[in-house]
């Protein structure tokens, strides 16, 4: 199988930026072992002005049949022979595509450390593929095509040139071109449609396979004229797996059509038929008290500080008024996890503009910090040891300075209501300590008073008359009418 990719490019925008995008060096001929055989990534040209990127599979027949087991169409043809004697080697099927996602699977995602303002640019793209399998014909290449933003070319191969009376086999020669579409827009394109094209995959299709449509569908199969088609083929046309993917898809297309999150749209609840109530999990009952804390006091432009995996961040982007995001963690694998949680990569502009993810210290000042209407410390401060606390505390409340800082903490006393917690025992292996109330509040009251803000406390959770709440919350508000705290009092 054999397919190609092409750009073209100028003398401040070279052609060769192919290379960065997909991860692999122009000058170098690499190899990749994949499930069926093995793949090869080379490069037949590459200059500023034009460059191409080829990828030649080589299949082994043999190893198909014997994973396959008898399943599906590369384990049971119609005929034993066919098992060995058939078009896989040189077709391309769902074999190419599963080797597009392997071996260019950071193109396919729009990531590129080296150079990250490549993957968002559209570019002159040209992809031939030599013999692609085409139940439908070249009617249905152009029907699937042409509506993302191709110019489809697509010749189809006679079953013999020297018996034209024979007509044409179910093969094309294709030939693509675009220049409104990015490398990975393209990649997806040709990683859901190569197969459905075919209309058979070499294994069988399970549920994940709902996942993998949606996931490469994103931002252009919700709204497709021949969706069905698609789905039903790339499903092999398992009618519960379609039926799945159909629904999940019509969800996707109202919540682009409304610019709001599909959770936001599937949450209808029949309450008379569900009247069972649940508890509210304690992290649910935290964010719904930051977020009125935020909401009392009027703040746009909000700082998440220690965000982790962005769950808080992921509740503010859903409200509007919270024009200005930004998560700050010093974990890059935290802040990685936030911005799948997020699909940052895969975002609308409006929603990006507003949310943005920062590797930062608390133990240090960071002027990016400064000018924010709040700052949100939720769970933080007990994973800091006692000594780096007094930095901490400047590095907020005296540096960056917020119109209102938000800080829950675990309350101490509140522990031995968990039955599951040995006593003596924290919550958490990495927390330092917990405090009381009492602790608590001595802390915040010496804070806000160091550097002029006032401080209130609300409970979170149940409070419980004897313990207390399970979390405890202060309120930090600046006190505009009081002078801004030197830095060598607050140190």
């Amino acid at each position: 199988m054999f397919l190609t990719i092409s750009t073209t490019g100028e003398p401040e925008r070279p052609a060769t930026d192919l290379g960065f995008l997909l991860h692999k060096h122009p000058d170098k001929a690499q190899v990749f072992s994949t499930s069926y055989g093995t793949a090869h990534v080379l490069y037949p040209e590459a200059s500023a002005e034009r460059c191409t990127a080829a990828l030649l599979l080589e299949v082994d027949a043999v190893a198909l049949v014997r994973r396959g087991k008898g399943k599906g169409r590369g384990g049971a043809p119609d005929a034993a022979l066919a098992q060995y004697v058939n078009d896989r080697p040189y077709a391309a099927s769902s074999l190419l595509a599963v080797a597009l996602s392997a071996v260019f699977s950071s193109a396919m995602r729009g990531q590129c450390a080296a150079r990250p303002d490549l993957p968002a640019r559209a570019r002159p793209l040209r992809i031939e593929v030599p013999a692609l399998p085409a139940r439908g014909g070249t009617d249905l290449v152009r029907q699937l095509f042409e509506p993302r933003g191709w110019t489809v070319d697509a010749e189809a191969v006679a079953l013999d040139a020297r018996f034209p009376a024979w007509g044409a086999s179910r093969y094309v020669r294709l030939v693509l071109e675009s220049d409104r579409l990015t490398l990975a827009e393209a990649l997806r394109h040709l990683y859901v449609l190569l197969p459905v094209l075919d209309d058979a995959k070499h294994y069988w299709v399970s549920s994940d396979e709902v996942d993998k449509l949606l996931r490469a569908g994103e931002g252009w199969l919700a709204d497709h004229p021949e969706q069905k088609l698609i789905t039903s083929r790339y499903l092999s046309r398992r009618w519960s797996l379609t039926r799945e993917a159909m629904e999940r898809l019509e969800l996707v297309r109202l919540a682009e059509s409304d610019d709001t999150e599909v959770e936001d749209i599937d949450n209808a609840v029949d309450e008379e038929t569900d009247t069972e109530e649940k508890p509210v999990p304690l992290a649910v009952r935290r964010r719904d008290a930051i977020l009125a804390a935020l909401d009392a006091c009027g703040a746009g432009r909000v700082l998440d500080l220690g965000c982790g995996q962005g769950q808080l961040v992921q509740a503010l982007l859903k409200d509007v008024r919270f024009t200005e995001i930004v998560g700050v963690d010093v974990s890059m694998r935290a802040l990685t996890l936030a911005a799948r949680r997020l699909k940052l990569d895969r975002m609308g502009d409006r929603r990006a503009a507003r949310v943005q993810l920062l590797q930062g210290s608390l133990a240090y000042t960071d002027k990016r910090l400064k000018g924010y209407d709040a700052a949100v410390l939720s769970e933080v401060v007990e994973h800091v040891d006692p000594p780096r606390l007094s930095a901490l505390e400047y590095a907020v409340f005296g540096s960056a300075r917020p119109r209102t800082v938000l800080v829950t903490t675990p309350n101490a006393e509140y522990n031995i209501r968990w039955e599951s917690l040995p006593a003596g025992h924290r919550r958490h292996g990495d927390h330092r300590f917990e405090w009381t109330r009492a602790e608590f509040r001595s802390w915040a009251r010496e804070v806000a008073g160091r550097h002029g803000y006032e401080v209130g406390f609300t409970p979170v959770g149940p409070d419980d008359p004897e313990v207390g709440p399970p979390t405890q919350m202060a309120t930090f508000s600046l006190n505009t009418t009081t002078p801004d705290t030197k830095e060598g009092k607050a140190a």
